[in-house]
C-alpha cells in the first residue's frame, strides 16, 4: 500500500507562519503537524510515502529524510490547480491500494477496516450539525456513495468528507482523474478529487464510507489552537515531567525541557517550544514556538512564531465604582 499525502499549498490561512514555512510543520502540542499526520497511519502496511509538495517544500523534504526511515518520495505540484491534479502528477509511483490522506487533517478512526472492506473505495468521514460548509456524501438505501456535494445548500446529507481515502486500484483513480482533466471538470477553477471520485462512480465503482469520532483541522488559527487543545488534553500533556522550578504550571501543557521560564504562568492548552525564554507572563490556550521570547505580557489564543519576541507592560491603573476596562 502506499500513502499520498498532498500538502503543496501555500497555508494562506495561516499566514504569516506561513511565509517561511509551510503547514505541515507548524508546531501543535509540541510536534509538527506533519509528525501527527503520519503517526496517525501507524498500523497500516505502506511501504512507500509519496509527498506532493511545493513551496518551501525542501523543508518537508529535509524533516521527513531526517526523522523517518521510510521509503519516501518528493513531487512538486508548481501549478495550484487541484487536488486530483496534484495526484495526477503521482501516476508514475501509483499502482494497487492507496490511502490518500491532506496533511492538515488530523482524526481518530478506525483504519483496520481497510484490509476487510469489499468497497473499491473508503471515504472518511464525520457528521457535522451543519454541513453547508464542507464537502459531503450522498449515499443510497444500502449505504453505497452516490454522489458528492461540495457546500450544500441543504442540511439533510450531514456526512462531511475529512480527506482521508482508501482506493482499492490507483489505476481506477487515474483513469477517473484522466477523464476528469480531458473533459476540464473543475470547481471553482480547481480539479477537485471529488470530481474525479464522481466520474469513478459512474463508471460503476464502490464507494462506502466509515465514521471517524474525531476531526480536527489545522487550515487556520483558530482551528490549529483547537487541534492544539485535543491533543493537549489526550496523550500529549507532560506537565508531570517537568522538574523546572520558579513558575507555576496549569496542566495540559507541553513544555520543551530546554524552554526558559521565569516568573509566569503557563496554561493550560500551551505549547512551549524548545529554547523558548518566558517571563513574568500569563499564557494559557497559545503556542509558542522554538526560540521564541515573551515578557511582560499576558497571551490567550495566541500563535507565536519561531524566534519572535513579544514584549508587554504593566498597567497601573485607578478604577473608580461601578466602571469597566477592556484591552482589546
Amino acid at each position: 500500500m502506499k500513502a499520498v499525502i498532498p500538502m503543496a499549498g501555500y497555508g494562506k490561512r495561516l499566514r504569516p507562519h506561513t511565509f517561511s514555512r509551510p503547514k505541515p510543520l507548524i508546531n501543535v502540542a509540541g510536534e509538527p503537524m506533519l509528525k501527527h499526520v503520519l503517526d496517525s497511519l501507524d498500523g497500516l502496511p505502506i511501504d512507500e510515502y509519496i509527498f506532493i509538495v511545493g513551496y518551501l517544500g525542501e523543508q518537508i523534504e529535509e524533516y521527513v529524510r531526517t526523522n523517518y526511515k521510510v521509503k519516501a518520495t518528493f513531487v512538486e505540484q508548481k501549478e495550484m490547480i487541484g487536488q486530483a491534479h496534484a495526484i495526477h502528477l503521482t501516476r508514475e509511483h501509483l499502482t494497487g491500494p492507496i490511502i490518500v490522506l491532506f496533511a492538515d487533517t488530523l482524526f481518530d478512526a478506525d483504519l483496520s477496516v481497510i484490509g476487510a472492506t469489499d468497497a473499491d473505495a473508503l471515504i472518511y468521514v464525520h457528521q457535522v450539525p451543519d454541513p453547508r460548509r464542507f464537502g459531503v456524501v450522498e449515499l443510497n438505501g444500502d449505504g453505497r456513495v452516490t454522489r458528492f456535494i461540495e457546500k450544500p445548500s441543504t442540511t439533510e446529507n450531514r456526512n462531511a468528507v475529512i480527506g482521508l481515502y482508501y482506493i482499492r486500484d490507483a489505476a481506477r483513480l487515474l483513469a477517473a482523474i484522466e477523464k476528469q482533466l480531458a473533459r476540464k471538470v473543475m470547481t471553482k477553477d480547481e480539479y477537485f478529487i471529488a470530481d474525479a471520485f464522481q466520474i469513478m462512480i459512474e463508471d460503476g465503482a464502490v464507494f462506502r464510507t466509515q465514521s471517524v469520532k474525531t476531526w480536527l483541522d489545522c487550515g487556520k488559527p483558530e482551528t490549529v489552537l483547537e487541534t492544539n487543545r485535543y491533543l493537549l488534553d489526550h496523550g500529549h500533556d507532560n506537565s508531570s515531567e517537568i522538574t523546572q522550578k520558579g513558575f507555576i504550571i496549569v496542566p495540559p501543557v507541553h513544555i520543551h525541557a530546554s524552554a526558559v521560564i521565569v516568573n509566569s504562568i503557563i496554561g493550560p492548552h500551551t505549547t512551549v517550544g524548545a529554547g523558548c525564554r518566558i517571563e513574568d507572563s500569563i499564557i494559557r490556550d497559545s503556542i509558542i514556538d522554538a526560540g521564541a521570547e515573551v515578557k511582560l505580557s499576558l497571551l490567550d489564543q495566541s500563535l507565536i512564531g519561531r524566534d519572535a519576541s513579544v514584549g508587554g507592560r504593566v498597567r497601573v491603573l485607578n478604577v473608580g465604582d461601578e466602571s469597566s476596562v477592556g484591552f482589546g
